[in-house]
């Protein structure tokens, strides 16, 4: 690897927030492998093999009006992503109950205490959503309830679920990267429970009851029948990774599958929903 190149992208982000957290999200599923945030925005990276110049042809964000994006880019020879990644990651505490950190930060007084290297991966507990979604687990019953963490990113749910008394669980994520770094995550926090599964929805054939799936609107939508098709009766069903604007679409689409609202979470315009099956 020594001798590997890759290319980075200087985004400047007017204004900052939610801009830069949707920016990497998308980025992310373009192929970009790396990301640093700074004052001005974020530097992203890819290898130059994976490059192509339409690379960024899908990340809507750059054409919304809401955000003035302006990047640059550059080639770059190998860089120490540990030492970039240990400047600029933060261990936070949620609810005063769940700790998520890196393993160089040393270990809080809580009751669940998660390790995480997420690399390039979605989900540290810093996004709004992932904030939101680890409150839900951690104020419902997890004891002995099989679970789907799907879009998991990190695995940082499906660990909490684990920490949480669930069994069996099952993690997935479309994203090789993603599926690499749930495996590393759950072995480093000794899960014994959790499988981690490379796909989409069309992977699915088990039941769950408890579904969690934080990704975004669109997918959400397509893949709703598939969920609930899933889920057992009386089961659970919490949702996040979209905004306030989408609840509605969303409150819709769950209805029309027969489940019920149940409690809405809301952090920085960002929601997250609970139904009930």
């Amino acid at each position: 690897m020594s001798n590997t190149i890759y290319i980075g992208y200087n985004f400047k982000v007017q204004p900052l927030q939610p801009a830069v957290e949707i920016l990497i999200a998308e980025l992310g599923y373009a192929g970009f492998e790396s990301f640093v945030e700074n004052e001005d925005g974020v530097t992203a990276y890819i290898q130059k093999e994976e490059w192509n110049q339409d690379i960024l042809e899908d990340v809507q964000i750059l054409n919304s009006k809401e955000f003035n994006i302006a990047y640059t880019f550059e080639d770059i020879e190998q860089t120490n992503w540990n030492a970039e990644w240990e400047k600029n990651f933060n261990p936070i505490v949620v609810d005063d109950t769940c700790a998520v950190r890196a393993p160089f930060h040393e270990k809080f007084n809580v009751q669940y205490d998660i390790i995480i290297e997420p690399k390039m991966s979605f989900g540290t507990g810093h996004h709004e959503t992932t904030h939101m979604m680890i409150q839900h687990i951690l104020k419902n019953d997890f004891k002995d309830k099989s679970v789907l963490d799907m879009g998991c990113g990190t695995g940082v749910l499906a660990i909490l679920a684990e920490l949480k008394g669930a069994k069996p669980i099952d993690a997935i994520d479309y994203d090789n990267w993603c599926y690499l770094n749930s495996l590393e995550n759950v072995e480093r926090n000794n899960c014994k429970h959790i499988t981690v599964i490379e796909g989409d929805a069309s992977v699915l054939k088990n039941k769950y009851d408890i579904i969690i799936a934080n990704i975004n609107r669109n997918i959400l939508l397509q893949d709703m029948a598939t969920y609930i098709s899933c889920l057992n009766k009386n089961g659970m069903l919490f949702l996040s990774g979209f905004y306030d604007d989408d609840v509605a679409l969303i409150t819709s689409e769950c209805e029309k599958h027969l489940l019920k609202f149940e409690e809405k979470l809301e952090r920085n315009n960002w929601v997250s929903l609970k139904f009930l099956n």
